[in-house]
């Protein structure tokens, strides 16, 4: 049976590099990538979309080996990160919940039951170093910061739950560093490596290829090396 790669968000940066190197590599016969342009087109923000997209992924009747998750926003509606408490804004808070953490957690709900009960597969989602609590030393950024973690949670839970059902299959959140984009320029600071969207897709893929199944429901950077929760 055809061996099937999705990445979702495949018009974004890191999203578009992905489905470029993966459709390079040998390992996977078909390399699809969803997104809100395209058909059939998938909104973050419609699960009845999402719901749609999986069941056209679905209806291909190949074995679904790995989703990429390559969504997320830092900045939401205009917005810039918050620096201080009397920056929260209610709405800018929800917005960047239901981008960063609500639209993964749908994804989870459609795509995760779509993967081979037997053998390895892998979903991951991008999530980002700051969503870390044990690693906050800083402060500031509210929205995304919170809304990251809120991601964190809901990929460790969903990966408990996936293990009953499919015990090869792997659930993870990844950061893949900083990556330069349009997005990111404003906010990279001097001294950080900053990657393409090119080469961080290779690492990203060079830690799903080597993930073993005690992997599953982890946080991981692009090295592969784990983040603290």
């Amino acid at each position: 049976m055809k061996q099937v790669a999705v990445v979702i968000g495949s018009r974004g940066g890191i999203g578009s590099a992905l489905q470029t190197k993966l459709r390079d590599g040998q390992q996977f016969d078909t390399v699809l990538g969803l997104n809100r342009a395209d058909t059939p087109k998938l909104d973050l923000l419609n699960e009845a979309s999402i719901k749609s997209a999986a069941g056209w992924v679905k209806d291909l009747k190949g074995e679904i080996r790995l989703v990429v998750d390559a969504t997320g926003g830092l900045t939401v509606s205009g917005s810039r990160p918050e620096k201080s408490l009397r920056e929260i804004d209610p709405v800018h808070l929800a917005e960047a919940y239901a981008i960063n953490a609500i639209g993964p957690a749908l994804l989870m709900k459609h795509f995760l039951p779509l993967l081979p009960r037997q053998g390895r597969s892998v979903f991951a989602t991008l999530s980002a170093r700051v969503g870390s609590i044990g690693d906050n030393q800083l402060g500031g950024w509210y929205a995304y910061r919170a809304s990251k973690a809120a991601l964190n949670q809901l990929v460790k839970t969903a990966a408990i739950e996936m293990s009953r059902k499919a015990p090869d299959a792997i659930c993870v959140a990844l950061h893949p560093g900083t990556v330069k984009t349009p997005l990111t320029d404003s906010f990279a600071k001097s001294g950080l490596d900053v990657q393409t969207p090119h080469e961080a897709a290779v690492k990203i893929l060079t830690v799903l290829r080597t993930l073993e199944p005690q992997a599953n429901g982890g946080f991981f950077d692009h090295k592969g090396e784990r983040i603290p929760w």
